[in-house]
């Protein structure tokens, strides 16, 4: 019995510690586990966070790079209208350097036509000394060759005197064409000059003195020849300083005309366009002459010299973008002014001397 009580007593005390070893053993596993659980949380923590960072970081990046191409495609359209104007110059120059070429082809001519004469002249004289040699070795119509003589010495000296007439005036109105070519450059620089001074927005032309009215500053609606109440602002600032110039004691002998000139956009009717834009010009020009109401002398020279005429769409503002060409709609709804000088009369009179008409 005693034998039994202490093999019972040994067996349970052997059974508890190998329950107390395995309930440390849970308890280790389970510890570890939620420290991988812990390392694991703090590792997909800071992943996330990473993740968040480096995709804030790339839409910043984008952002970026979005705002570069819009000021690339900016330069872009600018330099295209650069090379837009610079062509236009340029086509501005070679028909000037063709008139040049035409003119200088007259004078050419003109001055053959002198030689032929001069020419003419010095057979004239032979003939006239061949004459007096017979005169002298024929006594008989001695009476006779002297009236031939004397009337053939008239017509020498009358065509001599014509031709001294006609090289004066030719001489005359080449000077006052190389004026008046002067002029015009200097109406040019003294608008341009003023334009920028009173702080204008406007495009003088250096070479023909057109100037473009930016389409933001004169504007007109689809369709309608109605100023708007920034475009009458525009031009009471604007047309103060332009004909302070051209209305100058300096260059009212020279001042032809000004000409209004009316453009419309690509879309409608060819009719309807030219109707508008005549329309527009019209508009503009009686709101110049509404400014000058109370100045009578002024408004008497601008009925002279004012023209308004309508171009319809015959010479849209063109853009380039991605290599293609379009009409600018917008812009090709505009005003121009230009001026006129008195050369072409001039050139007529002279064609019309070296002719002899």
């Amino acid at each position: 019995m005693a034998r039994q009580r202490i093999h019972n007593s040994r067996s349970g005390t052997g059974a508890g510690n190998a329950g107390a070893s395995w309930i440390s053993y849970s308890d280790m596993m389970a510890a570890l586990l939620l420290v991988f659980v812990l390392i694991l949380s703090v590792s997909l923590y800071q992943y996330f966070t990473m993740l968040e960072t480096t995709q804030a970081e790339l839409e910043a990046q984008q952002a970026q790079l979005d705002q570069q191409q819009i000021i690339l495609l900016d330069q872009q359209t600018q330099l295209d209208a650069q090379t837009l104007q610079l062509a236009a110059q340029q086509v501005t120059m070679d028909n000037q350097s063709a008139m040049i070429v035409i003119m200088q082809g007259e004078i050419a001519g003109q001055q053959a036509a002198l030689d032929e004469k001069e020419a003419d002249l010095a057979i004239s004289q032979q003939e006239l000394a061949a004459a007096q040699a017979d005169l002298a070795s024929a006594l008989i119509v001695l009476g006779q060759k002297e009236n031939d003589l004397n009337s053939a010495q008239l017509a020498l000296s009358a065509a001599q005197k014509e031709l001294e007439d006609q090289k004066a005036a030719f001489k005359l109105q080449t000077s006052q064409l190389g004026s008046m070519v002067g002029v015009k450059a200097e109406i040019i620089s003294e608008v341009t000059s003023a334009l920028s001074q009173k702080r204008v927005t406007a495009s003088v032309d250096p070479n023909s003195g057109d100037i473009i009215i930016d389409s933001r500053m004169l504007t007109f609606e689809t369709n309608k020849a109605t100023l708007s109440a920034q475009s009458k602002q525009f031009l009471d600032t604007f047309i103060p300083v332009y004909m302070e110039v051209l209305m100058r004691p300096e260059y009212r002998d020279y001042l032809g005309s000004i000409i209004i000139e009316g453009h419309t956009d690509k879309s409608g009717s060819y009719e309807r366009n030219m109707e508008l834009s005549q329309e527009r010009a019209l508009e503009v020009l009686l709101y110049i002459r509404s400014m000058y109401q109370n100045d009578s002398a002024t408004l008497a020279r601008l009925d002279q010299i004012l023209v308004a005429t309508g171009k319809g769409y015959s010479d849209p503002v063109y853009y380039t973008y991605g290599g293609a060409k379009y009409v600018d709609q917008d812009a090709s709804r505009r005003v121009e002014f230009k001026f006129s000088l008195r050369d072409a009369e001039m050139i007529e009179e002279i064609n019309r001397l070296l002719n002899g008409q």
